[in-house]
Order: structure tokens, then sequence, then C-alpha cells
């Protein structure tokens, strides 16, 4: 028997928008496939997932499919041609999949903005304030395992850098700031790791200050990740049991209005600046 292959998150995102596509069109899976000229079992394992397509299948079946969009469709070609494994699959069988997916989300992303209100933003942590939140976990930890976590988050860091990086835009509530994981010395050097990484071209810090009051509720941590066009944008959210992806159209436009107004509430990059830079002073080592 052959080795099953891995359904990753953006496989089966690829097969969910070849079906939107269908369905958009009005097909029924045996309409398609008298259409396309394959077998109904071809089309439903590939939109599932389970099958890989090639970019060609993807341009024939959506212009069978009479899809308008042509940046759509370039971008869904684009996705069905990857066939490198990226430096997540490392820790493929040590960390729980969607870490990888998280990892390979963010690879992709052409721009990231994220609502974090507990905790640093993963991408801006360094390694001690991240070792300390992993400690944190229930249960905690074993060493080896420790380790694994640490390697994996401070690798997604990697993101940031080189040509094609994401333009992120992080708001961090008061809250975040304020917690001392590690204990102070710890919270301190966050902080000012904070501050360097805020100055990046590509990145961009935001403050909640808790005077700022209330705020839609979008999660204890939350990302927005863009993609190549708005269909294949994809949002992250924290869970007990790791991370969830969210991608229906109707979740992301609520998604997208909730942080455009959790921004409004934000002060201004200068401004968070000069608000980290007090917090940090007041921290006692």
């Amino acid at each position: 028997m052959p080795p099953r292959k891995l359904l990753t998150v953006r496989k089966r995102r690829l097969g969910s928008e070849l079906r939107r596509i269908r369905e958009h069109a009005g097909l029924t899976l045996a309409q398609a496939a008298e259409r396309v000229g394959a077998d109904r079992t071809v089309i439903s394992n590939s939109e599932s997932g389970r099958f890989g397509v090639s970019p060609q299948r993807v341009r024939a079946w959506a212009d069978s499919y009479e899809c308008p969009d042509a940046a759509y469709v370039d971008a869904l070609a684009a996705m069905a041609a990857e066939r490198m494994s990226g430096w997540w699959e490392h820790y493929r069988g040590e960390l729980a999949d969607g870490a990888l997916d998280l990892a390979e989300l963010e690879h992709h992303a052409t721009a990231i903005r994220s609502v974090q209100i507990m905790y640093m933003p993963g991408l801006l942590q360094n390694e001690e304030y991240a070792r300390a939140v992993f400690a944190e976990a229930v249960p905690t930890p074993n060493p080896e395992r420790l380790r694994c976590l640490l390697s994996h988050r401070l690798r997604r860091r990697d993101v940031l850098d080189g040509v094609g990086a994401p333009t992120c835009t992080f708001l961090v509530h008061e809250a975040a700031l304020r917690m001392t994981y590690g204990g102070a010395g710890v919270a301190l050097g966050q902080l000012r790791h904070l501050l360097q990484e805020s100055e990046r071209d590509n990145v961009m810090v935001r403050v909640i200050p808790f005077a700022a009051g209330g705020f839609p509720e979008v999660g204890s941590s939350t990302q927005y990740v863009h993609g190549p066009v708005p269909q294949l944008d994809t949002v992250q959210t924290d869970t007990a049991t790791g991370p969830a992806f969210i991608d229906a159209e109707v979740r992301l436009v609520n998604y997208r209005a909730a942080l455009d107004r959790v921004e409004r509430l934000s002060l201004d990059p200068e401004k968070s600046r000069d608000f980290i830079r007090e917090v940090a002073q007041s921290v006692r080592v």
C-alpha cells in the first residue's frame, strides 16, 4: 500500500476552493464530471484534498466552470504547483499538525495582522520569554518537548526576514505588556526585544491601552493572514487544543471589520513605542 499523503490545511484549502468554484457555477459533481471529462470520484477526492491536482487541471476546471477571476485562478494554480517541503516538516511527528500548518500559513502570507491580549505576538517573542510561556502549559512539557516547541517558535520568526517578507501589524493589549512570564528580568528583556522588532520596516506594533475601553471580541490570540488574493485569506485563532483555522467568507468579513475597529482604538506606532518604554521603565528587576 502506498504511503498516505499528508493532508495539510493548505491542501484542504486548495480542494475547498475548487469545490467553491464548482458550486458557484451551480454544478453538481456529476455535472462537473461530465463537463471536464473526469470521473466524479476524482473531482470529489481533489476537492477534499485527498488527491493532488496539477496547475493545468486547476486552470482547466476553472475554465470549464467559467470562473471569471483570473487572479484567483492564478493563485490556486500556484498553490497546486507547490512541491517542496518547508522547514516545518522537520517537526512532523514531534509537534501537533496545527503548529506546522500555522508555520506554513505564515510562510505563504503576503501580510499578517494580529491581536494579542495576554501574550506577546509569537513572531515577536524572544527565546527567554517563549520558554517561560511554554513552561506554563498544562501538562508541563518535558525538557525534550520544550526544546522542540521552542525551536519551532523561534524558527517561525524567519518569516519576518528577507525579500517578500509579509507586512505585519501587531495589535498588543496593555495586559500582554504587563504580564511577567518568567519574572521581571524576562519581561523586561521581552519589552526591549519588542521595541527593537518594532523598528523593522515591515513590522508595525500598536498598543491597545486599558484606557481604550472595550473592543470587539476577537479571541485571546488571533491572526489574520492575507493570501495573494482576498479569497485565500485565513484567520488563525488559539484554542485549548491548538490553532484553529477559519476561511468562511462571511467570517473573514466579520474578522476584518473587528480588527479594523481594534486598530482604530490602538495607539499609533510612535505613541505605542513610547508606551512600551514607559512600561519597561516601570519593571523592577
